[in-house]
C-alpha cells in the first residue's frame, strides 16, 4: 500500500470532522422524522454529492417535513413551490417588470422567483405542465436561469428536492426523461414501523419537535464538504465496475432505453459521498451496489413487452448487479487481490 500523503492526511481529518457533524445532523433530523433512516441517508448523500433528489411516497410520510427540517438543520435558505396545473414558469424562475423612475425613464427590473434559494422543494412536481416542469432543467443542470436573454446565477449550494405521489395519476403529467435524468437519486419513502409511529406520537404530545430544531452547519461548510467528497479515492477497477453496470442497463433484454453517461457520473459521485458518510477515504464495491437502484432506476425505461410481464426497473438493476463481476479488493495503487 502506498504511504498516506499530506493531502490524504488532510482528507482523513476532514472525513472525521464531517462524521461528527453528520452525527449531529442525523440526531436533529431524527427528532422530527421517524422510521426513515435509509431515506435520510440517501437524501444526505444527494446533498453531499451536490445533486438533486426526487422523493417518491404517498401523502403523510413527512416528505415536506423532511425538506423543511433539512433546511433548518443545515442552515440553508429553503423555499417551497406547490406545483399545480396553472403554475407558470415565471412563477418559479421570476420575471421582469417595467418600472418608471421619477425622471420618466423606463427600465426593466428583474424580480427573482422562489428558485433563487439554496434548497428548493418542488411539491408534487408532476402536477405542473411539462412547460413548467422544464423550467427547472437549466437551473438543475447549470445552477443558473436565463430570463429575457440574461443569465442569472443561483445561490450556492443549490439543490432541488422534488416530491411525487405514486398513486394519484389523474391530472398529472409524467416527468420527461430529460427531467428525470437531472435527478441524482430517486428516493422511495415507506411506512414507519409501529414502534416508530408510537415514538412519533410521544414526540408530539405537547409540542412539535420541529420547534426546537437547531442549526448544525451552514452553506459554506456544506460547500467545503462537497469539495472533499470529490477527493474520495475511487480505484480504476471500481470505475470500470460502475461503467460496466451502466452499460449492462443498455444491453439488458428487458430495457427499452438504458442509463446515460450521466448515470455513470451519478453513481460515481454518490458512491464517493457514501464512503465519506461511512468514514472512509476510498470507495468499495458495496457502496456502488447499495446505491445502484436509487441512482440508476429512474434512468431506465422498461420495454413494453417486459412491462406486460410485470418486470420493473428494480428487477433490471438487480439483474445487472448479478451479471457484472464485482472487482476484487486491492490496496491503493496496487494489484487486484
Amino acid at each position: 500500500m502506498q504511504p498516506i500523503s499530506e493531502n490524504d492526511s488532510d482528507l482523513v481529518g476532514q472525513i472525521e470532522a464531517v462524521g461528527q457533524r453528520i452525527a449531529e445532523v442525523r440526531q436533529n433530523i431524527g427528532r422530527v422524522i421517524f422510521g426513515q433512516e435509509e431515506v435520510i441517508n440517501e437524501t444526505l448523500i444527494t446533498l453531499l454529492a451536490g445533486g438533486h433528489a426526487l422523493l417518491i411516497g404517498v401523502p403523510g410520510l413527512a416528505k415536506t417535513r423532511l425538506v423543511a427540517t433539512l433546511g433548518t438543520v443545515l442552515g440553508l435558505e429553503d423555499k417551497r413551490v406547490q406545483f399545480t396545473p396553472d403554475l407558470m414558469p415565471a412563477d418559479i424562475l421570476g420575471s421582469e417588470v417595467l418600472e418608471e423612475s421619477d425622471s420618466g425613464r423606463r427600465s426593466f427590473r428583474f424580480l427573482p422567483g422562489p428558485v433563487f434559494c439554496q434548497l428548493l422543494m418542488a411539491d408534487e412536481i408532476n402536477r405542473a405542465s411539462p412547460r413548467t416542469q422544464s423550467a427547472l432543467l437549466q437551473a438543475m443542470q447549470e445552477n443558473a436561469v436565463s430570463i429575457a436573454g440574461q443569465r442569472h446565477p443561483l445561490p450556492s449550494p443549490f439543490h432541488v428536492l422534488a416530491t411525487q405521489n405514486p398513486l394519484e395519476q389523474e391530472g398529472t403529467y409524467p416527468l420527461p426523461e430529460a427531467q428525470l435524468d437531472r435527478f441524482l437519486m430517486r428516493v422511495h419513502l415507506g411506512y414507519p414501523t409501529n414502534t416508530d409511529e408510537v415514538l412519533m406520537m410521544d414526540s408530539q404530545q405537547v409540542t412539535h419537535p420541529v420547534d426546537s430544531l437547531q442549526q448544525v452547519t451552514d452553506a459554506s461548510e456544506i460547500i467545503q464538504t462537497q469539495q472533499a467528497v470529490k477527493e474520495i479515492y475511487v480505484d480504476p477497477l471500481i470505475k470500470q465496475y460502475i461503467v460496466g453496470l451502466v452499460d449492462m442497463t443498455r444491453q439488458h433484454e428487458s430495457v427499452y432505453l438504458g442509463a446515460s453517461p450521466r448515470g455513470s457520473l451519478a453513481l460515481y459521485r454518490t458512491s464517493q459521498a457514501q464512503a465519506m458518510l461511512d468514514g472512509r477515504d476510498y470507495v468499495i464495491p458495496d457502496d456502488v451496489k447499495s446505491l445502484a437502484y436509487a441512482t440508476l432506476g429512474h434512468r431506465v425505461i422498461v420495454s413494453p413487452s417486459a412491462r406486460v410481464k410485470s418486470v420493473t426497473a428494480a428487477d433490471i438493476i438487480l439483474g445487472c448487479l448479478e451479471r457484472v463481476p464485482v472487482p476484487g479488493a486491492r490496496a491503493r495503487g496496487g494489484q487486484p487481490t
